[in-house]
């Protein structure tokens, strides 16, 4: 398989993994996935459209959706007036504690299903108890490991110079 072939396959798997936990536009997250398979340079927004082979209008404003959510910063270079798009500094971790917010809510509606059993079908709850119980300690034990996670993430950042 081509290089070329390879990154477009892995640009469309990556898009879809973040359209979904990120709530992004498929361009949108086809463009992050794309940025994160990219240099520390970065790319032009020419390069972007090449790539990702859409419209001018549609790029640009997808571009300017990641830059407002500080998934994406842009640099220029001495005597070059073209902009380079790449992940901006903190855009992992954003991520991550966008996904420890999914979490939370997760183990919300988990707890409130397993209050409701219990108080209207307490049959149905004394059957299925451990289920529920075992579904939360894992919520719980995901839940640790990703703000223990973010916590590694914000120190390695605030580290760099």
């Amino acid at each position: 398989m081509s290089h070329k072939k390879e990154k477009e396959q892995l640009i469309e798997t990556i898009g879809l993994a973040i359209e979904e936990q990120l709530n992004l536009s498929p361009l949108a997250s086809r463009i992050y996935a794309l940025l994160i398979l990219s240099s520390y340079d970065g790319l032009t927004f020419e390069e972007i459209r090449e790539v990702i082979q859409a419209s001018k209008s549609s790029t640009s404003v997808n571009v300017n959706v990641l830059s407002q959510l500080n998934y994406v910063t842009f640099y220029t270079k001495p005597g070059d007036r073209k902009r380079y798009f790449k992940l901006a500094k903190y855009s992992s971790l954003i991520s991550l504690e966008a996904y420890h917010n999914t979490i939370n809510k997760e183990m919300d509606m988990v707890g409130r299903i397993n209050s409701y059993n219990k108080k209207y079908f307490p049959e149905k709850f004394i059957n299925e108890e451990s289920l529920g119980h075992i579904f939360q300690e894992y919520l719980v034990e995901k839940e640790q490991l990703v703000a223990r996670t973010i916590d590694k993430m914000r120190h390695f950042r605030e580290s760099e110079k």
